[in-house]
């Protein structure tokens, strides 16, 4: 989701949503590493049916990792991913179904964030490059020291989209791990794998999404399932929330800020690239023996209780004297639907709307104060009521003066609060540390009793004064000096540089000045501002109905750079009808040339990339070399906006129609659409099915054709909990005969077939886990979340001895903790 402040937001405003993973370790005896039995309960007290992976999440740390050096080549990558699934897999442990999604060809909505994101890539990938051959040249010049330049390939982070060979590699290694996980890992032998590669249309999560609003929609379907899905998205969040499973938590990595990286030029440890001095590096152990090593902490995994996080929202959301049936489920869906306000993947969030300053819940309480006029909810099975959402949008428009002039106020606080802190600590360092820092007193190398604490104290005091005067007289311009004194350095001065805002939405006419400076027209041409205000609805009905049904219209976008105002919505109700019917998503090589850069043409046939370079290309404006970034009042480049033409599909298609014939035919398959396999081990229920099918369709095709084996697809109906009624198998041929693979298809269902967004019949929902404590302590001072799903889990803390019984010399930052 398109708002990175989100999760920070909602775990220290619910911050009883989080519970930290226990994880079981793996034991070595004997010199032999013994893995952990991943077939035993879980040692979070918890048992899973389901995990879901998505893959991207995944597949980006292990192929360029941040906090540790990066894997030499793309084995390592493979094995990498490997490892990551399997310590994915022993914490949560699933009993029924593991479903790896990857990412597909993604909506036209989508594709415009990716085309964003690939071309800063590409950007800030060549301004490093140049960065660091000035500053290695301007080291070696004043003397210092560097490294040998390694010489070698850069890895391209762009070839993570789907129609490279790197993703094709990628599925065919995946299918290989599973096959050896099903035969080999006793937690494996009796689940359902599915794996949707990057060949099956469609974003990992709304993949995963979508095989669980099937799954629903099945009659045997068990509403009790707990599921488990692993991402780092804020977004994940709002999708287990629409789902309304009872049983729904999400496990991520535990944000950790500021985490140290190594030096660009010198590799080491403790400065940037713009502050590296060249010096020579230190010996890293008495034989330099960590000479290549990094020091890395192992990532740790969380929990996101979503039932926990309904508890919170059933108590904010829950109102008295409605003129209409409090429904907790809808409040949820409505709510979900306002948080798209504050930022999505595929509209840019509203100019008075940061969810930094409290812009979800200043919406909630718009919503308890409207709720009563509407006569009714906003939202209902991921279909928009635009009449209830205008009253929305007035009540935020009225407010926006204020909430721009408030915001220039917290900024202006905020910068005038950091000026003195820099203030205050410039002046601790030349003092040279408080007088009041701990300090030996007496002697130097040893400390010697106080026999008079106040005349100590007085003598403390009387030689910082003595050293304040000497600095302040140290301060001053010598007499040979400029009257005017020494200029400061850039980086001593008080105030930064501040980006250029041409807008100031804070003084009187920042519409006008907003509409001519973002859109180049005149804040009284209505017709341009209804034209942007239309295509926000449709942008607000697409998301809602993309994350409660599917993906509406593969083709939809939303043509601009920059949002309406709040106050800007009138009279919409009459905006919207409905979406193109039967749209079809991009091809994959189609794809990359609607988000590829020109540099990353590599991944590309040959004749294709000349159309992203050659002066002579029709479509050559859609990638240009360079292009601007409006910082559009943020402080980072990353935060702005990517000034990117958009892609005009007809003349790109026109244009491919001539380059087509000049595929390979490995480069037609990786360019096709495929489907999910499933895979199952040779113990599970649904092999000697699967085996059976096989054969049949072996003799059959054996007698017509008198070829040992094809792939044809057929309509089966399997009567498994890993798929359910109504999928269709094509059966493939397995490279390894211990489990069985078949292509699946979800359930599929009729034109307009709605899915209800409810609790379904005979689910159990949750014990209450929130006690009244819980909602004293949001959001109030360090809190650390429980370990494990147990609250009442034991806690064992060693005493002194028994660190020393242990070899060490004092107990460790965090408790050990052990289950009884």
């Amino acid at each position: 989701m398109g708002v990175p402040a989100f999760f920070r937001w909602l775990s220290r405003k619910y911050s009883s949503i989080i519970v930290h993973c226990v994880e079981e370790r793996s034991k070595e005896c004997n010199g032999v590493r013994i893995p952990v039995d991943t077939s035993k309960p879980n040692p979070n007290e918890v048992e899973f049916d389901n995990l879901y992976l998505d893959m991207n999440g995944i597949i980006h740390p292990c192929t360029h990792p941040e906090d540790k050096p990066a894997p030499k080549n793309e084995d390592e990558m493979m094995v990498a991913i490997f490892e990551y699934i399997d310590r994915l897999f022993n914490i949560v442990r699933p009993r029924r179904v593991l479903y790896m999604a990857i990412d597909g060809v993604a909506p036209r909505a989508k594709m415009n964030q990716q085309r964003s994101r690939r071309f800063r890539a590409s950007k800030e990938g060549a301004e490093l490059t140049e960065e660091k051959q000035r500053m290695r040249e301007e080291i070696i010049q004043r003397g210092g020291y560097l490294p040998p330049e390694e010489i070698k390939e850069r890895f391209d982070s762009n070839c993570i989209t789907p129609g490279t060979e790197f993703m094709d590699n990628l599925a065919h290694c995946l299918r290989y791990y599973v096959a050896d996980r099903l035969s080999n890992d006793p937690g494996w032998r009796n689940i359902t794998v599915f794996l949707s590669d990057a060949s099956v249309p469609g974003e990992g999560e709304h993949k995963i999404m979508d095989f669980i609003r099937r799954q629903r929609a099945q009659p045997n379907h068990d509403p009790n399932t707990h599921h488990c899905l692993c991402g780092a998205d804020a977004d994940l969040i709002m999708l287990g929330l629409a789902t309304h499973e009872p049983n729904f938590t999400i496990i991520r990595e535990e944000f950790k800020p500021n985490k140290p990286r190594p030096c660009a030029l010198c590799g080491q440890m403790g400065h940037e690239i713009k502050d590296c001095q060249g010096t020579a590096r230190e010996k890293q152990g008495e034989h330099d023996q960590f000479a290549d090593t990094m020091p890395v902490a192992e990532q740790e995994f969380i929990f996101i209780r979503l039932c926990v996080l309904r508890e919170y929202l059933e108590r904010e959301l829950t109102m008295a004297s409605l003129p209409f049936p409090f429904d907790f489920e809808r409040s949820v869906d409505d709510w979900v639907f306002m948080c798209f306000f504050v930022g999505n993947d595929f509209l840019p969030h509203l100019p008075s709307l940061e969810i930094r300053e409290g812009a979800i819940d200043r919406l909630v309480g718009i919503y308890k104060d409207v709720v009563h006029k509407t006569g009714g909810y906003l939202t209902q099975n991921g279909f928009v009521n635009l009449e209830r959402v205008e009253m929305i949008m007035h009540a935020v428009g009225v407010a926006e003066d204020n909430i721009f002039k408030k915001r220039k106020e917290d900024d202006e606080n905020f910068k005038r609060r950091m000026k003195e802190k820099k203030k205050r600590m410039k002046v601790s360092k030349a003092r040279g540390g408080c007088q009041f820092a701990p300090q030996a007193l007496g002697g130097r190398d040893r400390p010697q009793p106080v026999h008079n604490a106040r005349h100590q104290a007085f003598d403390m005091r009387m030689q910082s004064r003595d050293h304040n005067n000497r600095v302040s007289l140290d301060s001053w311009p010598s007499d040979s000096s400029d009257s005017r004194g020494v200029k400061r350095k850039a980086e001593d001065s008080d105030s930064e540089p501040e980006p250029e805002d041409n807008v100031r939405l804070w003084e009187e006419g920042w519409k006008q000045r907003y509409y001519k400076t973002k859109f180049d027209v005149d804040v009284t041409d209505e017709d341009f501002k209804r034209k942007v205000v239309k295509s926000y609805v449709e942008g607000l009905c697409w998301v809602l109905r993309y994350y409660y049904q599917g993906c509406a219209s593969w083709k939809w976008y939303f043509p601009f750079h920059y949002a309406p105002f709040a106050s800007d919505f009138k009279d919409i109700v009459g905006m919207f009808s409905e979406f193109e019917k039967g749209t079809k998503p991009f091809k994959p090589l189609e794809q990359l040339m609607g988000v590829f850069p020109a540099a990353s043409g590599n991944f590309l046939p040959t004749t294709w990339r000349n159309l992203m370079t050659s002066p002579d290309s029709s479509i050559i404006d859609f990638y240009p070399d360079d292009f601007a970034i409006d910082l559009n009042g943020k402080k980072y480049a990353w935060q702005g906006v990517a000034l990117l033409p958009f892609v005009d599909e007809r003349r790109l298609r026109a244009a491919l129609d001539d380059v087509y014939p000049d595929l390979t035919s490995e480069e037609v398959k990786r360019n096709s659409l495929g489907s999910d396999v499933l895979f199952v081990a040779r113990s599970h229920p649904l092999c000697d099915f699967i085996q059976e099918l096989y054969r049949a369709q072996s003799n059959e095709v054996r007698e017509k054709k008198k070829k040992k084996f094809v792939n044809p697809e057929q309509l089966v109906r399997t009567g498994s909990e890993g798929a359910s009624p109504g999928a269709v198998c094509g059966i493939l041929k397995s490279d390894i005969p211990v489990f069985s693979r078949v292509k699946f298809k979800d359930p599929q269902y009729t034109d307009g077939y709605v899915f209800k967004a409810v609790i379904l019949p005979g689910a159990k929902i949750p014990s209450k886990v929130l006690k009244p404590s819980d909602w004293e302590r949001s959001g109030q001072g360090p809190w650390r979340p429980q370990l494990g799903f147990n609250p009442n889990r034991q806690q064992a803390h060693l005493n002194q001895s028994a660190f020393r019984a242990l070899g060490t010399r004092g107990p460790p930052v965090q408790t050990i903790e052990w289950t009884f």
